[in-house]
């Protein structure tokens, strides 16, 4: 028997923990790595460009998983809802759909038909878990922080590019200006 829960547990060595002639150390517990969803919503961008897409596909693919981070969290609230509201509507079934319990609980079961319609319309046959929502959830959300990141380094390079470009137009229109004058004041000679 102490062969299968390892050392520090034989009869012994427990004996010797509950006698107080030895102190017990419990064993730590391995830590499992958490399985990655099976169904994630997301594209994967750095593998694909990795895979040899281009900048576009990049685009597409952060606005797509800025869509599915939306679509996340309505799906979420529709499980929770769905969950919370289960068991009224299968009382609502056994009783007959009885508009007298409909009445009662009118705001469970409205609750609980509209998610339900609401994963016919995603199409969602089994519904995620709530944690690997939220694994998927927490991951879209630091990609989005990056991004964002990126997005304001982007758009302040590009207001200095527009600096830059105004100040040369305006530089290439006064120097225009000064030849037609200098045209003006020759042809006037």
């Amino acid at each position: 028997m102490d062969e299968k829960l390892g050392a520090g547990y034989s009869e012994e060595e427990i004996r010797a923990v509950l006698a107080g002639e030895k102190q017990h150390i419990p064993r730590k517990k391995q830590a499992v790595p958490a399985e990655p969803p099976k169904d994630n919503l997301l594209v994967d961008i750095q593998a694909k460009l990795q895979a040899g897409k281009g900048a576009g596909y990049a685009r597409w693919a952060k606005v797509f998983n800025l869509k599915q981070m939306a679509e996340i969290t309505v799906l979420r609230t529709h499980i929770v809802n769905y969950a919370k509201t289960r068991e009224v509507y299968v009382a609502y079934r056994k009783a007959g759909y009885s508009k007298k319990f409909r009445a009662e609980h009118e705001a469970e079961i409205l609750l609980h038909q509209a998610a339900k319609s609401a994963f016919d319309e995603m199409n969602v046959k089994k519904l995620p878990k709530i944690k690997e929502l939220q694994t998927e959830y927490a991951q879209l959300l630091e990609e989005k922080k990056k991004n964002y990141a990126e997005y304001r380094r982007s758009r302040e390079e590009m207001r200095e590019l527009l600096t830059a470009k105004a100040n040369v137009d305006r530089l290439l229109n006064m120097e225009a200006e000064h030849d037609a004058e200098k045209e003006k004041d020759h042809g006037q000679r």
